[in-house]
């Protein structure tokens, strides 16, 4: 009897899990539309948050022996990899539901969705001309560490403010289009609850490597704390990002004169 009650128990459940969110209209969705939505729901809610993570707390890797050892690229590669993923997800996600729904740009769903979008196009756009990096391991053609990024040029301050920025709104705006679109088309429970529990995952996340102080200066993490380098005489750029200190009398390279 009780394992009878126990199986009529899981059997609600799930049949609750895989009912509408809003019980009174039908699930509905179009082979195309769906593919759109998991395409854009894996580039907003998995690849580029954890971009996102990688490139904010992770410039400096755990065991690192920073700063006699710098310009760790893990972040770098993981973040270009999770980046162009998405984007990719996004364009075939875009060209699908073209081909079924016609542009309302008055419609919720498709104001966050299109403003996502295009900040997402923004941000790739930023990146391919953020200008050169410079330094000693990327110096000029004439032997110099010249580079818009060592040299913190106004080129690569634009892009630090603007892909910050952008970036952070593109997401929210995700965000929203996913929760209207999830609405729109009366997604099952489980699909809520999934979402919202790998978003309070990785808000966590970011609490937690907040805290702890691991979103550093991109320009420290790649050249060290010397107040030659002339980045380090200029305040970061970004909400929340941090110095470290050389506590530890580490030799680092002198800066060419």
């Amino acid at each position: 009897m009780q394992g009878l009650m126990q199986g009529l128990m899981q059997g609600l459940m799930i049949e609750w899990l895989l009912a509408p969110i809003d019980v009174s209209r039908p699930h509905e969705i179009g082979v195309l539309a769906s593919w759109h939505a998991r395409l854009m729901v894996l580039a907003w809610t998995f690849l580029f948050p954890l971009g996102i993570l990688a490139a904010r707390y992770f410039k400096i890797m755990p065991g690192q022996d920073w700063p006699d050892q710098l310009d760790n690229l893990t972040w770098w590669r993981t973040h270009l990899v999770l980046q162009y993923g998405g984007g990719i997800a996004v364009v075939v996600a875009v060209a699908l539901i073209l081909q079924v729904s016609v542009l309302d740009f008055w419609h919720i769903h498709h104001v966050f969705g299109w403003l996502a979008v295009g900040l997402c196009s923004l941000q790739f756009l930023l990146g391919w001309f953020r200008g050169s990096k410079g330094g000693p391991t990327d110096p000029a053609s004439d032997g110099s560490w010249s580079g818009d990024h060592y040299d913190m040029t106004p080129r690569r301050k634009v892009f630090e403010y603007c892909h910050k920025s952008a970036g952070y709104i593109a997401l929210f705006s995700a965000v929203a289009a996913i929760a209207t679109g999830f609405w729109f088309v009366n997604a099952p429970r489980w699909m809520w609850i999934a979402t919202l529990v790998w978003w309070a995952f990785l808000v966590a996340c970011f609490v937690v490597l907040q805290r702890r102080g691991w979103a550093i200066d991109t320009y420290q993490a790649i050249w060290g704390p010397n107040p030659h380098h002339p980045g380090n005489r200029m305040r970061p750029i970004g909400w929340g990002v941090s110095r470290k200190n050389d506590s530890g009398g580490s030799r680092q390279r002198s800066v060419p004169r």
